[in-house]
């Protein structure tokens, strides 16, 4: 049903905001894993306090997930009532973004579950973002107002190949949560980047994430 599928419009207005100059991301945190997949340090930063150059740097990872080729590289997938129960990777995800990635042991328990689940034979980083976007309201002729209609509070997952000592390379796949649909936060869905989909890693929307692959938004 294509009201199910990602706008791309929707993307978009994500992706401009993801400059130097424009950005509203508060915090980055992440953690590197090696070639056995074993932990091999971590970080959690405020976003606000790194250099120019390093926030252009990392940005351009995050941004790698809403700008993706929507509805081929970007999909939407459903998670069910039941993945949604206590002690489900959507609840741990919801209790990171209303901490805004303060909560190192939160963190921990992702990467766990990452460095467990996830398949890949060469040392990776995990990085998380968090966002809030004050999305401004629009009148009925599309033009934007001034006032606000919702803050969209949001994280974006990157998961990179390690291209020299800590030195992430492009993303190899990652998600955005809650989904952004229709210009507002999506609770009950997952927008999941897989930068080849020909190659896709599945056991990040199955086993990482919990969310129903039988649910893809094509």
């Amino acid at each position: 049903m294509v009201i199910n599928m990602i706008n791309r419009e929707d993307m978009l207005e994500l992706t401009r905001r993801m400059t130097p100059a424009r950005t509203s991301v508060t915090r980055i945190a992440g953690c590197y894993v090696d070639r056995d997949g074993d932990f091999d340090g971590s970080f959690n930063t405020n976003f606000l306090k790194l250099s120019g150059p390093d926030k252009a740097k990392n940005l351009k990872l995050a941004k790698a997930v809403p700008f993706s080729g929507t509805n081929k590289n970007l999909k939407k997938y459903e998670f069910s009532p039941e993945a949604q129960k206590p002690g489900s990777m959507w609840q741990l995800l919801m209790a990171l973004k209303e901490c805004g990635l303060k909560n190192d042991a939160l963190l921990d328990t992702f990467y766990d579950v990452v460095m467990e689940r996830y398949q890949s034979t060469s040392e990776y980083a995990v990085m998380i973002f968090h966002d809030r976007y004050d999305i401004p309201a629009k009148a009925s002729d599309k033009e934007r107002l001034w006032e606000s209609d919702e803050i969209f509070e949001y994280l974006i997952c990157v998961i990179c190949p390690l291209t020299g000592e800590y030195e992430p390379g492009d993303p190899e796949c990652g998600f955005l949560f809650p989904a952004f649909t229709d210009r507002s936060g999506d609770l009950n869905h997952v927008n999941v980047f897989q930068k080849n989909p020909d190659r896709a890693h599945m056991e990040l929307v199955r086993e990482i994430l919990g969310a129903d692959p039988a649910f893809a938004f094509e």
